[in-house]
C-alpha cells in the first residue's frame, strides 16, 4: 500500500467522522460550512486567476464577475446544506445522510472500479477516469438503496432511492469533470494541498457542489408533488 493511499484513507476517515459530528452539533456545522466555503472559494478563484492570466479590462471584469457568482453560489450551497441537516423532520435527516453517502460511494466506486478494471478512458479532460470507473460510481451508489430503504415504509420509495442515486452520482461525476477541466486549463494537478492524499478542499467536494443542491431540492420540493 502506497504512502499516498494511506494518506487518502486517513483523510477520508477524518472527513467521515467530521461529517457524522455536524449532523449532531449545529455549531460545528456552521463553523465547518463557513471554513469549507471560504477555502473552496479561494481555491476556485485561484484556478480562475491561472486560467485568465492576461491582464486586460475584459479579463479583469470577467474574473470579478466569476468571483461574485461563485461566492453567491457557495453561500446558497451552505444555506441549503445547513437547512437540510438541521431539518426537524427525522426522515429528512436520513435523506441528507443518503445524499452524502451517494457522493462518497460514487467517488469510492469510481476509484475502485477504475483502478481494478481500467479499460477505455472516459474523456480527455481527465485521463485517469475510465468508463469502468464511471459505471462503478453508479453501481456502488445504487447499492445504497436497499440499505436506506429499511428506514421507509413505502414500496414506491425504493424507486425514488434508485432514481436519486443515479442522478446524484451523475452530477458528482460531472462536477468532478468540470473541476478537472478547470485544473487542466490552469495547468495544475490539485486545487490545493490542504488535505493529504486528496489535494485541496475543492478537489474533495467538487462533485458535491453540483449534486447535493439538486438532491436536496428533489427531496424537499419535487418529491412532495409526485
Amino acid at each position: 500500500m502506497s504512502i499516498e493511499l494511506i494518506k487518502r484513507i486517513i483523510t477520508s476517515v477524518f472527513l467521515i467522522i467530521l461529517l457524522s459530528l455536524v449532523f449532531v452539533y449545529n455549531y460545528l456545522l456552521i463553523i465547518t460550512l463557513i471554513i469549507i466555503s471560504i477555502i473552496t472559494w479561494i481555491e476556485f478563484y485561484g484556478l480562475i486567476v491561472k486560467i485568465f492570466a492576461k491582464n486586460s479590462f475584459k479579463v479583469n471584469f470577467l474574473k470579478v464577475f466569476i468571483k461574485g457568482i461563485s461566492l453567491i453560489y457557495l453561500s446558497l450551497f451552505s444555506v441549503l446544506i445547513f437547512d437540510g441537516i438541521t431539518e426537524t423532520d427525522h426522515n429528512f435527516k436520513i435523506n441528507m445522510a443518503y445524499l452524502f453517502s451517494i457522493c462518497i460511494c460514487s467517488d469510492i466506486g469510481g476509484l475502485f472500479f477504475g483502478k481494478t478494471f481500467k479499460g477505455r478512458k472516459l474523456t480527455r479532460i481527465s485521463p485517469n477516469k475510465t468508463i469502468s470507473g464511471s459505471i462503478g460510481s453508479f453501481i456502488l451508489s445504487m447499492l445504497l438503496a436497499p440499505i436506506f430503504y429499511l428506514y421507509f415504509d413505502q414500496f414506491s420509495m425504493f424507486y425514488n432511492l434508485i432514481f436519486i442515486s443515479i442522478i446524484v452520482s451523475l452530477l458528482c461525476q460531472l462536477g468532478d469533470l468540470f473541476i478537472s477541466y478547470l485544473k487542466r486549463k490552469a495547468k495544475v494537478k490539485d486545487t490545493g494541498d490542504l488535505l493529504p492524499g486528496h489535494g485541496g478542499v475543492l478537489d474533495r467536494i467538487d462533485g458535491m457542489l453540483f449534486a447535493l443542491p439538486v438532491g436536496i431540492i428533489y427531496w424537499k420540493y419535487i418529491l412532495i408533488l409526485t
